[in-house]
C-alpha cells in the first residue's frame, strides 16, 4: 500500500502542480500585456512545469501535460488577439525546427545502430522487432475500443453530445496508431549505463526494436491505410463528416453574428449610443453576413470566386502603397501599418480557402 499511496500522491501532486503553473503563466501573461513577453513566458512555461517534478524524482511529463491542457482550455479567454497572431507563426516555426532536429537525431542514431548490427544475429533482431510490433499494435486496439465505447456507455451526457461511432471508425483509429518521434524519444531516454557503471543491458536491442516498430507502423500501416479504408467501406464517411462540420461552422458564424447584434441592441439603449454608431456597427455585421453562403455548393463557389477577386484587389492596394512610399507621400511606418491590415485580410482569405468552408 505504501508504494500505491506514494504513486497516487505523485500523480495527484504533479497534476495539481501543472495546473498551478498553467494558472500562473496565464495570469502573468495577462498582466504583461506585451506579445513578446507573453510568447517568452509561453516558451518558459513547459520547462517550468517539467523541471521541478523531474528534479524531485517524478517524471515531469504528467505535470507538463496538465499544464498544457489547462492553458489550452483557458487561454482563449485570457490571451490577447495580437499575442495569438504572433504566437501562431512563432510556434509553427518552433515545431518545424524541432521536427527537423528530431529527424536529424533519428538519422544519426540509425547510422550508429547499423554499424552495430553485426553484433546481433539477424534472426534475433527480426524476432525482437516482430514481437515488439505485434505487442504495440495489439495494445493500441485493446486500448482504443474500451476508451471509445465505455465512457459513452457510462456517461449519458457524453453519449448525447458525441454519439457512439461505428466500429469501423474505431478500428481505423486503432489502425492509425503509427509510431515515430515519441517512441524514439522513449528509447533514447534509456540510460547508457546502470548504477554500477556497466552498460545498460540490451539497450542497443531496444533501439533496434524501436526502429523496426517505427518502420513497420509508419511505412507498413501507412501504405496499407487506403486499402483498409476501402475494405471497411468508410471512404465516403469522411466526406460526409466534413460536410456536417462545414454546415455546423456556417451555422456558428451566423449565430455568432446574431449574438453580437443582440448585444448591440442591448447596450445601445443602456449606453445611449448614437444612431450613427449603431448603424456603423450593424453595417459591419451585414458585411460579414454577406460572406456566409446559404448553401455548401453554389454558395461556396461564389464565395471562392469573390475571394480570388479580393486577393487581386489586395495586391493592387499593396502595389499602390509601395508607389506612394517611393514618391515620398507616406512614411515607411505608415506603409507598414496599412500593409499589415492587408496582410491580415489576405491571410484570413487564404486560411478560409485551405481549412474552412469559406
Amino acid at each position: 500500500m505504501d508504494a500505491a499511496d506514494t504513486f497516487g500522491l505523485i500523480v495527484v501532486g504533479e497534476i495539481v502542480y501543472g495546473i498551478g503553473v498553467g494558472w500562473l503563466s496565464l495570469r502573468l501573461r495577462q498582466w504583461a500585456r506585451n506579445p513578446r513577453v507573453e510568447i517568452t513566458l509561453s516558451l518558459m512555461t513547459p520547462y517550468l512545469a517539467y523541471w521541478i517534478p523531474q528534479h524531485l524524482g517524478g517524471s515531469g511529463v504528467l505535470a507538463t501535460v496538465a499544464c498544457g491542457l489547462y492553458v489550452s482550455w483557458n487561454g482563449p479567454r485570457l490571451i490577447s488577439a495580437t499575442t495569438r497572431l504572433q504566437g501562431m507563426f512563432f510556434w509553427d516555426l518552433i515545431v518545424y525546427l524541432i521536427e527537423g532536429f528530431v529527424f536529424l537525431i533519428t538519422g544519426l542514431q540509425a547510422r550508429t545502430l547499423i554499424e552495430k548490427a553485426h553484433d546481433f544475429p539477424i534472426g534475433e533482431l527480426l524476432i525482437a522487432i516482430a514481437v515488439a510490433a505485434v505487442i504495440v499494435i495489439a495494445a493500441r486496439f485493446v486500448w482504443v475500443f474500451p476508451a471509445v465505447y465505455v465512457p459513452r456507455w457510462i456517461w449519458r451526457p457524453l453519449r448525447a453530445r458525441d454519439p457512439t461511432p461505428p466500429w469501423q471508425w474505431t478500428f481505423i483509429l486503432g489502425f492509425t496508431g503509427v509510431r515515430g518521434v515519441v517512441s524514439l524519444a522513449a528509447a533514447l531516454a534509456v540510460p547508457l549505463t546502470i548504477e554500477s557503471g556497466a552498460p545498460f543491458p540490451h539497450r542497443d536491442m531496444i533501439l533496434f526494436a524501436t526502429f523496426g516498430v517505427i518502420i513497420i507502423t509508419l511505412v507498413g500501416q501507412g501504405l496499407m491505410l487506403p486499402s483498409v479504408i476501402r475494405w471497411l467501406g468508410i471512404a465516403n464517411d469522411g466526406r460526409s463528416e466534413h460536410r456536417r462540420q462545414q454546415e455546423a461552422e456556417l451555422a456558428a458564424r451566423s449565430q455568432a453574428i446574431d449574438a453580437a447584434r443582440r448585444h448591440l441592441e442591448k447596450i445601445a439603449g443602456e449606453r445611449k449610443l448614437s444612431g450613427d454608431v449603431v448603424a456603423l456597427l450593424n453595417a459591419r455585421h451585414d458585411h460579414r453576413a454577406r460572406f456566409i453562403p446559404s448553401d455548401l455548393d453554389e454558395g461556396l463557389s461564389r464565395i471562392h470566386a469573390g475571394n480570388d477577386l479580393r486577393l487581386e484587389l489586395i495586391a493592387e492596394e499593396r502595389r499602390f502603397l509601395y508607389q506612394l512610399l517611393r514618391d515620398g507621400k507616406i512614411v515607411d511606418e505608415s506603409r507598414r501599418r496599412l500593409e499589415r491590415e492587408l496582410d491580415l485580410e489576405e491571410a484570413t482569405i487564404l486560411a478560409h480557402r485551405n481549412e474552412t468552408p469559406l
